[in-house]
């Protein structure tokens, strides 16, 4: 390379060039399959169409007995174990035979044979079949140079092989002559009519199509060449390597139908959604039919018997009988059936795999007029995207000449001069396009981008990356492409600079990891952090609530100091340290600004405790707990979150369990209305005969019961499934957005409270106070249960707000139960009370005149439902600590509550990690329920294929892909699929 410098400069100008990352990746890696793919995105999606697969296996090949009764459908295993010949065998060959002959519109005129291996295969079965050394008047013609002189060293390996092929088979027959074949003087060139006329040539092979130097013939070429064929039909023939053809043809569709009707075309079919078995498939038109028996009665080589297209008719005498190809391995349209069979070493399954792909393939992308339409409108996206990237180059520069199936591309670096060096860099580079990645001489691994797979050029070719574009890929993935081959390009340059550069003592330190956490905090700064809730609710041995799991967590886990009361001297506290006071006892705002108003502490910790507004905490707050509406300091601005300068955050979830099982009691307690307390009195003193008294206590179970729940959040999800274990039907009321996932889990949903409230025997209330109305003060779900939505409920209905004592109209509750709409109401709100004056404040406030005049109609309780756990509450405080070690130390927000202030960054939330014994009985009662098993099933299969994915993918960038396209329909079937194994009985342990 150059001197020092320059490489230097060459290193930054790729730095440069690539400092935004990797573009953006293209739906599929693999860039090196025909006209038929699978075009999955991944490893879920591939599983996904393999089990769309097997469905439509067992959905199209059925079982029948002996008096043509369904019995079933064949799956995909017995398929593939069982002998490849009868039924369903022969007819899965016909149905693929048929379904390629109608898409790629090859005539009914013309048989189709299909046979063992692939695209060379293929090749071999025309050549040896339609060629007769015996023939000395034949001449051929091969649209490639001859191999190993100087025109055929752009050509590349391969169809230098196929051109060695023809050679070979002439040279080492009895009557061959090699001087009967004529090569082209260039790649991919088809002669005149005249020319191919006065050469004498009966037969034109075209291998020169695309397939290894993405070319293409032109359309007057082809013209010539069709006219050269009427000349003489019976006596001409034109058989051509159709692999990248097929689907790429950028002609007139009229042109396109001539070729196909007037041709013979060989194509491999070896990849369809994972097919297990290579195979060809070949396109005979009439009068090459009639060759071919004619060269069987005069065989000038031995062809294989798996490669035979004339079998014998008779198979008892194989040398002697005559061959035919109406015993051959032919597909007749005309009449639609197998003329006759294959060996059994053919792959079943990999000829179903083609029918399925085809017609996925069509339905995807349409029929094939639309699929050459997209070839060409890719090509159309290759031209203009080099045009204006000048580092590449196309190596086919005649437009017209240019294959509308593969590309191939050549780097034009100007500072790049070294072949050998730029060897390296294209070889490095597509160690990155793949899955290897590359190191670089510092450390640095650079990950695989994944991106593009098999983009190789043939030995011999002249370009740098080959890559198959045709009409199976969206434009946008040719573009997604392009930019990855030239992202992965200067990236490999500048590892190949680097290398150089260290040879010659130059080396760069390792970067920071990308997505590694950075330390923000300043190690000269000792921090602060209020705690201003209990953080245990047990009570220890002295009587108090414990609070030693916080303390032993904050210092012994996560490194920090646990101080009891307030800041003391400041200048004493240790540097470099987070230091929590706990101070559970304030209460008021008198009490709590004298220590807040000036930014004493830097962060804070609380639950229940109002904070105001004058408070100052710089680095944020987090409330244990879901809502924030106590949270009032204006640093992240107030209860919202919205406007500060410091991140709000809650930790949602953590008391969800014990608040719903606190509203099932409060139901539990009331429904059934069974009067517990005067029963037991009447047992007690001997005052009751069953037999004659316990008619006079009627009651009704929860069961069949509707219950109302307003809100879809942790809580108001939890109290579902607590209804639902008591065979209560639930009806949510939630955002529009939520009604998926609440019919997932098997509930109904409602589009408004009163719909939900609507003949319900229970309303329980969890959806928040909502935003706070700035210009008015108002809570946007205060008062929403009034009196239209009390009024939709049964008589006698029992309402439970275990939410905020706001969004219930005390008026209308008053209401309702002086007219006994409501029979009983169980209330969780705040309530405070002066320590000087005695007045009470807080939400609870409005029930208070209720309960004088409706005496044993509500149970009011001071918000104790879920605040009282101490479980919960010890958990929420651990997961608060953390959350404020995280903000502190690296500007990382979990939970965020409102706007994330300017520095940091989102973290996303966090929430804590997520009945009878089931019986053969059970499980042989339910498999008559066909509907509900072919639901779980799918659901089931869907769960199975992302979870599959995510067990099998090591590298985390690749999963961290399919974790973000897939979390929603993991969750959603998750969902489904649980509520299914409940609503079958299959969700518990299996009876002993």
């Amino acid at each position: 390379m150059k001197n020092i410098e320059q490489m230097q400069e060459q290193r930054l100008e790729a730095l440069r060039l690539t400092k935004s990352g990797a573009p953006r990746l293209p739906s599929n890696p693999f860039f090196g399959v025909g006209p038929i793919t699978d075009a999955t995105t991944d490893e879920v999606d591939s599983r996904l169409r393999r089990i769309a697969f097997d469905t439509w296996i067992e959905k199209t090949y059925r079982k029948f007995d002996d008096k043509g009764n369904d019995i079933g459908g064949f799956t995909t295993a017995e398929i593939s174990r069982s002998m490849h010949r009868g039924y369903p065998a022969d007819k899965i060959l016909a149905d693929m035979m048929r379904a390629i002959h109608r898409y790629f519109h090859f005539p009914k005129a013309n048989r189709m044979a299909v046979g063992l291996g692939g695209g060379h295969s293929g090749y071999t079965v025309c050549v040896q079949h339609l060629m007769n050394a015996n023939d000395a008047s034949q001449r051929v013609y091969v649209d490639t140079p001859r191999p190993e002189s100087d025109q055929s060293r752009a050509a590349g390996f391969f169809r230098q092989s196929w051109a060695t092929q023809l050679i070979e088979m002439q040279r080492f027959a009895e009557k061959g002559c090699e001087s009967r074949i004529h090569f082209a003087a260039s790649e991919g060139v088809i002669p005149t009519a005249a020319e191919l006329s006065a050469l004498g040539v009966s037969i034109f092979v075209g291998v020169g199509h695309e397939t290894t130097g993405a070319n293409a013939y032109t359309s007057r070429e082809i013209h010539e060449l069709l006219n050269w064929i009427d000349g003489d039909p019976a006596n001409r023939h034109a058989v051509f390597d159709a692999t990248s053809m097929l689907g790429a043809m950028p002609w007139e569709p009229e042109l396109v139908d001539a070729v196909m009707a007037k041709c013979c075309l060989f194509m491999p079919f070896q990849k369809a959604i994972g097919g297990v078995s290579g195979y060809f498939v070949a396109s005979f038109t009439p009068h090459a039919l009639a060759l071919v028996e004619k060269n069987q009665q005069d065989p000038s080589w031995a062809i294989p018997r798996q490669l035979k297209i004339a079998p014998p008719i008779d198979a008892r005498r194989p040398l002697s009988a005559k061959r035919s190809v109406d015993a051959g391995p032919f597909y007749d349209a005309a009449e639609d059936r197998m003329l006759g069979g294959v060996i059994n070493t053919y792959s079943a399954l990999a000829f179903a795999e083609t029918t399925f792909g085809l017609l996925q393939s069509e339905a995807r992308v349409g029929s094939l007029v639309e699929l050459n339409k997209r070839s060409a409108a890719n090509r159309a996206v290759i031209d203009g995207w080099v045009e204006s990237h000048p580092l590449f180059s196309l190596t086919v520069t005649d437009a017209e000449r240019r294959g509308a199936a593969v590309t191939l591309l050549k780097v034009e670096d100007a500072g790049i001069t070294d072949p050998a060096i730029h060897a390296r860099i294209i070889a490095r580079s597509k160690q990155l396009l793949g899955y290897e990645g590359f190191t670089h001489p510092n450390g640095e691994f650079e990950p695989g981008l994944d991106a593009a797979r098999y983009v190789n050029a043939f030995p011999g070719t002249p370009g740098d990356y080959r890559a198959w574009v045709g009409g199976i890929r969206e434009p946008a993935d040719i573009v997604a492409l392009l930019e990855n081959l030239q992202y992965a390009y200067l990236r490999a340059k500048i590892l190949v600079i680097e290398e150089e550069l260290a040879k010659q003592g130059v080396t760069f330190a390792a970067p920071v990891k990308a997505g590694a956490m950075v330390r923000k905090d300043d190690p000269e700064h000792a921090y602060t952090v209020l705690i201003a809730d209990l953080v245990g609710l047990r009570r220890g041995a002295d009587g108090e609530p414990d609070d030693s799991e916080i303390r032993t967590y904050v210092e012994e886990k996560k490194g920090g100091v646990f101080h009891a009361g307030p800041i003391g001297d400041r200048a004493a506290l240790e540097k470099g340290r987070i230091h929590f006071f706990y101070q559970p006892n304030l209460s008021t705002e008198a009490e709590i600004l004298p220590q807040t108003d000036k930014g004493q502490y830097d962060a804070l910790i609380a639950a229940a405790t109002f904070i105001p507004k004058a408070s100052v905490f710089p680095f944020g707050g987090v409330r244990i707990g879901a809502g924030t509406g106590n949270m009032g300091s204006a640093s992240w601005g107030g209860g919202n979150g919205e406007g500060g300068e410091a991140p709000l955050m809650n930790t949602p979830g953590i008391n969800s369990r014990a608040t719903a099982q606190m509203a099932m009691k409060a139901i539990l307690k009331v429904v059934p209305d069974l009067p517990v307390d005067r029963l037991h009195q009447m047992v007690a003193n001997g005052d009751f005969d069953t037999g004659r008294q316990l008619k006079d206590f009627p009651t009704a179970k929860l069961e069949g019961q509707k219950i109302a729940i307003l809100g879809y959040g942790n809580i108001g999800r939890e109290v579902a499934k607590l209804a639902r274990v008591f065979g209560m039907k639930v009806v949510i009321y939630a955002r529009q957005h939520h009604q998926g996932w609440i019919e997932s889990e098997g509930f109904d949903y409602a589009a408004s409270p009163v719909e939900a409230a609507t003949g319900a025997d229970v309303l329980s209330v969890h959806i928040g106070l909502g935003r706070l109305d700035a210009a008015t003060g108002v809570y946007s779900n205060a008062g929403v249960v009034d009196t239209q939505v009390l009024g939709a409920m049964n008589d006698g209905a029992v309402l439970v707000n275990y939410d905020r004592g706001e969004v219930v109209d005390a008026a209308a509750l008053d209401q309702a139960l002086s007219s006994g709409k409501i029979a009983h109401a169980a209330i969780d709100a705040d309530l405070f009370k002066d320590a000087v004056t005695g007045k009470l404040s807080g939400p609870m406030v409005p029930y208070l005149p209720l309960e004088e005049r409706h005496k044993g109609k509500l149970e009011l309780l001071p918000h104790a439902a879920a605040d009282t756990d101490h479980p919960s509450r010890v958990t929420g405080a651990k997961q608060a600590v953390d959350q404020i070690f995280d903000v502190i130390r690296f500007k990382s927000v979990t939970n965020l509550k409102g706007d994330l202030p300017e520095g940091y960054v989102s973290a996303g939330g966090r929430t804590p990690a997520g009945i009878g014994r089931v019986t053969k009985r059970v499980v042989s009662e339910i498999s008559g329920n066909a509907e509900l098993l072919d639901e779980l099933r799918r659901t089931s299969e869907k769960v199975a294929a992302i979870v599959g994915a995510l067990s099998v993918v090591s590298d985390p960038s690749h999963r961290d892909r399919i974790i973000d396209r897939y979390t929603g329909l993991l969750a959603e079937n998750a969902g489904r699929q649980r509520a299914l194994l409940e609503q079958l009985g299959l969700y518990g342990p299996a009876a002993e």
